[in-house]
This record gives structure tokens, sequence and C-alpha cells, in this order.
């Protein structure tokens, strides 16, 4: 992004900065200048952002360049803040701004706004005006909408500062909110339907008028400030929540997804969590148990028993993988194997992960408890994974392997070797089906048995018992 003057040797005094030939630009021609610089330069526009290059991205382009406010569509978990938070990276690096004692705003030096400003300048020498600097990372604000009041974001009358006299009517009787207190930045509104109706009236007159008022009092700034919002379909669409005149206002609505298909959602899920999988106890993760994390939440997006309307956000995969990752590190610290390698029983931990994140769709789960609704859902994930890999592979003739009449016990706590002595023969399949190399190593191969024996399980091919926080399957 570009700063009006290198930092070096940037201004300190007004005529410095009119001599260095900065240019005063509203906060939405600065964006549009940047963003635009950046897209000729075929810069990667939103950082960290996977699976929205053909959607949301051209959407969020073109309201950038329209100068729109924009309001973020979409259920949670599906990156509304952060594409809100990235907007600020178009700002300019610094810009100057009045170093006024007591001033509630970041005046600019070319056109005050506030009446302590315009009198700041009035019969001084530009060389005595002082300049300091505001940096991007400072001018983006953002606030969660519950609980927000009218004097949070647009102010209020300070009572000491009448009882001294000062009218009622006049600016400086105002205590400025954060919305005004953004003059020259980006201020967000997360979950907007959850606003007060008097608030949002508040931001209707800030969005058509660019002006504040107050119990009645109109006090006019000509405010510069892009603002956004995010909301929820459900919420947002429903009648009554969102006055009409404030959505008449809002210039583009951006409508987020969640992932496409379940590659990207992995992607998403392993750059999230963030998971250094070397050290000490390094771990090794099967492709195949990261598929089952990410279609644990694709099957609770369409799921009966959970409250659609709510969504299941990308965080439901993202704690998922941690806590299963969390499960195999702590045995093969107290077995002393290593690698570390999920399995199918290290899932039986995902309650304190999962349990949180899904909200139940009472009409349909009345007569079931949560954790029966996810011990549903995470059955039927293994089942969609397993069907895959038996459709692509031909994994049924594993299941000769096992023979008949034999029983095998899984467990979070049961050491790798325990598999191997039941698995002496290591089916060929394996080695093309699960993209591991199942025969190198006792763990990677448990993590297999087990995939394998809970899929079978699902197909109803095999039965199973538990006890005492382990599962016996048994081939008949």
């Amino acid at each position: 992004m570009t700063t009006g003057a290198a930092t070096e040797s940037r201004p300190t005094t007004l005529r410095e900065l009119r001599e260095s030939g900065w240019v005063s630009k509203s906060v939405k021609r600065e964006i549009y200048d940047n963003f635009m610089l950046a897209l000729s330069r075929g810069e990667d526009l939103f950082p960290g952002i996977i699976g929205y290059d053909d959607t949301v991205i051209p959407e969020i382009a073109i309201a950038i360049i329209a100068g729109h406010d924009m309001l973020f569509l979409g259920e949670k978990g599906q990156a509304k803040s952060r594409l809100m938070r990235l907007i600020a990276r178009f700002l300019d690096e610094e810009v100057p701004y009045l170093d006024i004692p007591g001033c509630p705003v970041h005046e600019d030096p070319y056109k005050p706004i506030t009446r302590m400003g315009k009198e700041f300048l009035a019969g001084r020498p530009e060389d005595e005006i002082p300049i300091r600097w505001w940096h991007r990372s400072e001018r983006y604000a953002e606030r969660l909408a519950p609980g927000t009041k009218f004097a949070d974001l647009i102010g209020e009358i300070d009572p000491a500062k009448l009882a001294a006299g000062v009218s009622m009517s006049a600016e400086e009787a105002l205590h400025f909110g954060l919305i005004p207190r953004m003059h020259r930045g980006i201020f967000a509104i997360n979950e907007l339907p959850e606003l007060d109706e008097a608030v949002q009236v508040g931001l209707f007159n800030i969005l058509e008028e660019r002006d504040v008022q107050i119990r009645g009092y109109p006090v006019r700034f000509d405010i510069d400030v892009l603002m956004l919002f995010s909301a929820n379909p459900a919420t947002y669409n429903r009648s009554g929540k969102v006055i009409p005149q404030l959505k008449d206002r809002i210039g583009s609505v951006i409508h987020t997804h969640y992932p496409r298909d379940r590659q990207l959602g992995i992607e998403i899920m392993h750059q999230e969590a963030g998971l250094d999988l070397g050290g000490d106890y390094p771990v090794v993760v099967p492709y195949f148990m990261s598929e089952i994390i990410e279609q644990i939440s694709i099957v609770a997006r369409r799921s009966k028993y959970i409250d659609q309307a709510s969504g299941v956000s990308a965080r439901l995969s993202i704690a998922n993988y941690r806590v299963m990752v969390a499960s195999a590190r702590r045995r093969a610290a107290i077995l002393g194997e290593k690698p570390a390698v999920p399995r199918i029983s290290d899932l039986g931990h995902l309650y304190s992960s999962a349990l949180g994140k899904l909200e139940l769709d009472l009409m349909s789960s009345h007569q079931m408890s949560e954790r029966q609704v996810l011990e549903a859902i995470v059955a039927e994930a293994i089942r969609d994974v397993f069907r895959e890999y038996v459709n692509k592979h031909g994994l049924e003739e594993i299941a000769e392997i096992f023979g008949r009449g034999v029983k095998i016990e899984v467990g979070d706590m049961l050491p790798s070797e325990y598999y191997a002595e039941r698995l002496k023969r290591v089916p060929p399949v394996w080695e093309k089906a699960f993209e591991v190399n199942a025969s190198s190593h006792p763990a990677i191969r448990a993590s297999c048995v087990e995939f394998v024996l809970a899929g079978l399980y699902a197909e109803e091919r095999i039965s199973r018992t538990q006890r005492h926080g382990r599962i016996i399957y048994e081939i008949p």
C-alpha cells in the first residue's frame, strides 16, 4: 500500500505537509486507489482466504471500485469478519492529522470537520500547526451489535458540559461515539439485525447525510467513514429486524458461503488450525482422518437435527481437528509411540470441541440428546468417506483379512502394536487407498484398521459393542 510521505522524512507541520505535495483523499478514494494498484499488479488481494476466488472476492472488488458501503451476508464461520478486517490493508500506511489537544477525531489537516479543528487552524501560521500521523492499523474498528447502545456508536450529550452552560444543540455538548471517532477510517458492525431500531436510525443518518443526530439535535459533520456490516440471512431477511431505510442505503450485499467442496474445507481447516505437527511428539495425520473431520461439518450442515438457520461454522472442523491431533499426541506421550497417528477412536473426544458449536433443531431432535446427535453425525461422516474409498479402491477385499468369528478391540489408549499382532498381513490395496504406508509403522496401521472397522460397521457388515470407553468389533 502507498503512503503520503516517507516515514523518515514525513512532515511535522502543516507547511511541511503542503510542501511535500500530500493530497487529501476520502477514505473510499484512498482504498480505491490502493486496491486498483494491487489489482493491476496481480497481488493476492485477501491473503489467507480460501475458496472465494471466483465468488465472493470479485463481488468485494466491484463494491470497492463502486465506492460502496458493504454488508457481508452469510452464516457463521464464513470469514465475514476476516474479510472486513482485510479491507483495511488497502488504506494508506499512514495519514496525517492535526495534533489538537482534546480533539475527539483525527482531523484532516486541509479539511477539519469539527469547530475545534476549524478554530485551531484559524489565525495560526502554518509552520506552527503541528501534524501527527495515523497508522492504518488504528483506522479500523468493529463492534458486535448485541448490547450496543446509541451512545456507544453515535454519541451522547455530556451532562458536565450542559452544567457548564453549553447548549444541547452545540457541538461542544457532545460526547462522540465510536463512529464519529473513526472519521477517516473504517467501522464495522457484526450482526447488524441485533442493533436496536434507534441505533439503526442513527446509522441511517450517517449513511445518508453523514451527520450525527442526538436527542433530536442535528449536528452536521462531514463524517468520512467506510461502513461495513455483517449479518446472518435468517435474521437479516426477517421482517422488522433491519429498518428498510437502512437496508436501502447499504451499497452492496456480499454473499458468503461454506466451502463448495471438501478439499477446500480441508485446506481451510489445516490453515486455520495452525498446528505444528513436528516437535518432540511428531504427528502424521492420514488424509482419510482429515476427510472425516471435514465431512462431520458437511453432514452437520445438512442434518435435520441441526438448526440450519444458525449454520455450522468452519470453526467446528478446526476445533475438532485440533482435539483429534491432541488426543493422538496424548497417547504418544503416555505410550512412548512416535509418530503419533490419529485414529477413529480419537474422535470419541470430539464432544468437548463440537457440542458448543452445534445448535439443535428442537422440533426434529427433541427425543435425542446432543451427544446422540453428534454420534449420528460422526457415524454418517465415517460412512460417507468409507464408501468413497470402497468405490475408488475396492476396499471390500479388506474385509476378508479379518476373517470370520474374530473380535477386535479398539480404543484411543491401546498401543499400536496391539493392532499389528492382529493384522499380520497388510492388504496391498491399503498402500494406494490410504495414501500412507500402512506396512511401515504400527501406528499408521492401527489408524487404517480402525477406519476400516468403523466403515464396515457403518455399512452394517460387522457388529459393535462398547464398554468402559473401548469398542469391540465382531466379524460374525
